[in-house]
């Protein structure tokens, strides 16, 4: 038997907070019934209706893409932007894991399963993500300690200890390009700790999500995962999660 929250996000209707919320507004049913307690176990056969519609177990699915620039990681979009959703071909209702804006490109995972999107996504499993970026300034010595020993940002909060690599200083041009490796996803969080010091990123991509890297796909291009990631990735977001 397995709690209905968890019964909920494996089959991608929506993550376990969410079905725990819709259980306290009374859109979850199991056999005809309305659901009431939280972390009520199901057994198989038992019949689960959200919203009035029975969910499936549905075959667990995973990508990885490399996101183009100027695509919406949401299914679907108000303003008719392109999504990356659109340009998948899986019969499996996608999501992804994570978010990049609008106008950043590189690693992205889009998955049917919820437990294992919350596992990356999730502040305390730590996962490291590095991203390039180009900014329109030069940083000093002693900011570039700063910014690996963690900053402020405007919300009150430190951030994580990062890692960095310059890899192009342009004088003329004023400005500079660098490797930045972190292991939280708060929103917008590399373009704030480069506002931090004045600056804007004028180009942002990110190379690696833990071990994954998507150097042999062009933008917009994805493959599956092979399963020994998904269970590497698993076991990563677990080991971040004790550090």
């Amino acid at each position: 038997m397995e709690r209905i929250q968890k019964v909920i996000a494996a089959s991608g209707v929506a993550s376990r907070r969410k079905a725990e919320a819709m259980i306290d507004e009374g859109r979850v049913k199991v056999n005809g019934k309305v659901l009431k307690e939280q972390g009520y176990k199901v057994k198989r056969g038992d019949i689960i209706e959200v919203d009035g519609r029975t969910i499936e177990k549905e075959n667990k699915v995973y990508y990885v893409m490399n996101k183009p620039k100027k695509t919406m990681c949401t299914s679907d979009d108000e303003f008719d932007r392109k999504t990356v959703i659109s340009l998948v071909n899986s019969r499996e209702r996608l999501f992804s894991v994570g978010r990049l804006d609008y106008d950043t490109s590189g690693v992205l995972i889009l998955t049917n399963d919820g437990e294992f999107a919350n596992m990356l996504i999730h502040p305390r499993y730590h996962l490291p993500k590095t991203y390039n970026l180009t900014i329109n300034g030069i940083l000093t010595p002693p900011q570039l300690m700063e910014l690996k020993s963690g900053i402020v940002l405007d919300d009150g909060k430190k951030t994580l200890p990062a890692k960095y690599k310059v890899t192009e200083k342009d004088i003329k041009k004023n400005q500079m390009s660098l490797d930045l490796t972190i292991y939280e996803g708060r929103n917008r969080q590399i373009k704030r700790m480069m506002e931090y010091f004045g600056y804007n990123v004028t180009r942002l991509h990110r190379k690696q999500l833990g071990f994954l890297k998507v150097d042999e796909l062009k933008q917009g291009e994805y493959r599956i995962l092979k399963p020994y990631e998904v269970k590497q990735l698993r076991l990563l977001a677990q080991e971040g999660q004790n550090k």
